[in-house]
C-alpha cells in the first residue's frame, strides 16, 4: 500500500508540474508563466529546473531521509518537478512523466529500504548512530518563535520569547504529569514550549496594525484569470493533497526535516505543532506566488502534513487532506485580504522560514557530528567540521543544512573501510 500511494503520489506530481498546474519548487512557480504563455520554450524550462532541483534532491533530500529511514518530501517532489517539465508537451508527454514519476516515487520508497538494509549488512552497522543526526532538532526547534519574533521585533522582545519558552519547558517538565481519574497524564516539555513560543510569537504579531496598502487584494482582481485557472484543476489538486496526507498517515512521509526527525523519534505531537507553524509560515508564499502566476504546490500551503500526522488512518487522512487543499484554493481571496488586515503575521511568516532554517542549519550540523563521533570518537569531529568548512569554499556547495547528514552516512562508510584495512575497532570490541 505504502508503495502504491508513493507510486500514485510520483506519477500525478509529474503530470502537473508537466500540464504546469503545480510545481513544488517556490522558485519554479514565477517561472512557469513564461513557458505557459510562450515566452520561453521547453527545452530552456527543463533546464531551468534540473539546475533549481537536481542539487537538492541529491544533495539534500536523500541523505536527511537515509538519516531519518523515512521519506523527506523533497526526494520525490522535487524530482517529479523535473520530470514534468522535461517531458513533451500534449498526451506522450502525460503518458511519459506519468510512468518515470511513478516509478520515481515507488523507487524511493524501495530504494531507501534497500540503501538501509545493505548498511546493516557491514562489518560496522553505523545505523543505530546515525540516528542522532536529528537528536538535537527536538530540543532547539523550540527556539525557533524566539528567533522569529527577534527578526521582526527586536533582540529584547526575543529575549522575552525565549525566556518564556524556556520557563514553560521546565515548569511542565517538573510538573507536567498528573492523574485523571485512573488515567496518567504526561505533557511534552518540548511540545509545551514550542506551543507557548508560538502563542507569544502570534500575540506579537497579531498587535500589528494594518497598513491599509489592500496590496494582495489588488494582486487578486489583477490576476483573476490565473487565479480562475487553479479553480479549474481544483479537483486534482485535491486528489494530490489527500494522497499526500494518507501518505504522511502511513509514516511514508514528511513535509521538512524537523517534523521528520520528531516522527522517527516518536515525537507526534511536537511533530504535528512544527507542520504547523510551517504551514502558517508558507500562507503568504503560496498565497502571493499561486494569485501572481496561476500555478499551485502539490501540497498546497503544507497543512496537509498536520492533518496526515494527526490522523488515525490514510483514508480518513486523504479525505481531510482533499478538502483542506479544496479550500486553500476556493479561499485564496479571503487569504488575500487577510493578509492585508494583518501585515504583522505576513511579515511572520517569512521570519519563519527564515529562523526554522537557520536553527535546522545549526541543529542538523550538531547532530551530524554527534553522530559521526558516537561511530568514531575524535575522527567523526574532524570529518564533519572539515566537511562543513572545505564545502563553503567550492563553487557548487551542498545546502548547509545537508552537511550534517551526509557528513555522517560518510564517517559510517568510512569506517568501514578501515575495518577493513584494519585501521579502525569498533568501540564494543575493544
Amino acid at each position: 500500500m505504502k508503495i502504491l500511494i508513493m507510486v500514485v503520489i510520483g506519477a500525478l506530481a509529474a503530470v502537473l508540474a508537466n500540464k504546469g498546474v503545480a510545481v513544488f519548487n517556490d522558485g519554479l512557480r514565477p517561472i512557469l508563466p513564461e513557458f505557459i504563455e510562450g515566452r520561453m520554450d521547453r527545452k530552456a524550462l527543463a533546464a531551468t529546473s534540473f539546475a533549481m532541483s537536481f542539487g537538492l534532491v541529491i544533495g539534500y533530500g536523500i541523505p536527511i531521509s537515509i538519516a531519518a529511514t523515512l521519506i523527506l518530501i523533497h526526494s520525490v517532489l522535487l524530482a517529479t518537478d523535473i520530470i514534468g517539465t522535461w517531458s513533451p508537451d500534449g498526451e506522450k508527454g502525460t503518458v511519459i512523466a506519468a510512468i518515470c514519476g511513478g516509478l520515481w516515487g515507488g523507487g524511493i520508497v524501495v530504494g531507501l529500504g534497500f540503501i538501509v538494509n545493505m548498511f546493516k549488512l557491514l562489518p560496522v552497522n553505523f545505523l543505530p548512530n546515525l540516528g542522532q543526526v536529528g537528536t538535537p532538532i527536538i530540543a532547539a526547534f523550540c527556539v525557533f518563535p524566539a528567533l522569529t519574533v527577534a527578526f521582526q521585533y527586536g533582540f529584547k522582545k526575543g529575549a522575552l520569547t525565549l525566556v518564556i519558552t524556556f520557563f514553560i519547558r521546565q515548569v511542565v517538565q517538573y510538573y507536567g504529569t498528573f492523574t485523571i481519574g485512573t488515567a496518567k497524564v504526561g505533557l511534552n516539555p518540548e511540545g509545551m514550549a514550542l506551543l507557548a513560543g508560538m502563542l507569544v510569537m502570534m500575540f506579537f504579531a497579531m498587535r500589528e496594525k494594518s497598513d491599509n496598502s489592500n496590496t494582495n487584494a489588488a494582486l487578486v482582481s489583477v490576476f483573476a484569470e490565473r487565479v480562475k485557472k487553479i479553480r479549474k484543476n481544483i479537483v486534482i489538486l485535491a486528489i494530490m493533497g489527500g494522497l499526500v496526507a494518507a501518505a504522511t498517515s502511513l509514516n511514508v512521509i514528511a513535509g521538512d526535516p524537523i517534523s521528520l526527525n520528531l516522527l522517527a523519534n516518536g515525537k507526534t505531537t511536537e511533530a504535528a505543532l512544527t507542520a504547523l507553524a510551517r504551514g502558517i509560515g508558507f500562507i503568504p508564499l503560496v498565497a502571493t506566488t499561486a494569485i501572481a502566476t496561476g500555478v499551485y504546490s502539490p501540497i498546497g500551503m503544507t497543512f496537509i502534513f498536520v492533518i496526515g500526522i494527526l490522523s488515525v488512518n490514510p483514508i480518513l487522512a486523504f479525505v481531510l487532506g482533499a478538502v483542506c487543499i479544496a479550500a486553500e484554493v476556493m479561499l485564496l481571496d479571503v487569504l488575500a485580504h487577510l493578509m492585508d488586515r494583518f501585515p504583522g503575521v505576513r511579515k511572520c511568516a517569512d521570519n519563519i522560514r527564515t529562523a526554522m532554517t537557520k536553527i535546522l542549519d545549526v541543529a542538523l550540523l550538531v547532530g551530524g557530528m554527534m553522530a559521526a563521533n558516537s561511530m568514531a570518537p575524535g575522527l567523526g569531529f574532524l570529518f564533519v567540521v572539515g566537511l562543513y568548512v572545505l564545502n563553503k569554499t567550492v563553487k557548487r556547495p551542498l545546502v548547509s543544512m545537508a552537511v550534517g547528514p551526509v557528513g555522517a552516512i560518510a564517517v559510517g562508510l568510512i569506517i568501514n573501510i578501515l575495518y577493513v584495512a584494519g585501521l579502525y575497532l569498533p568501540a564494543a570490541a575493544k
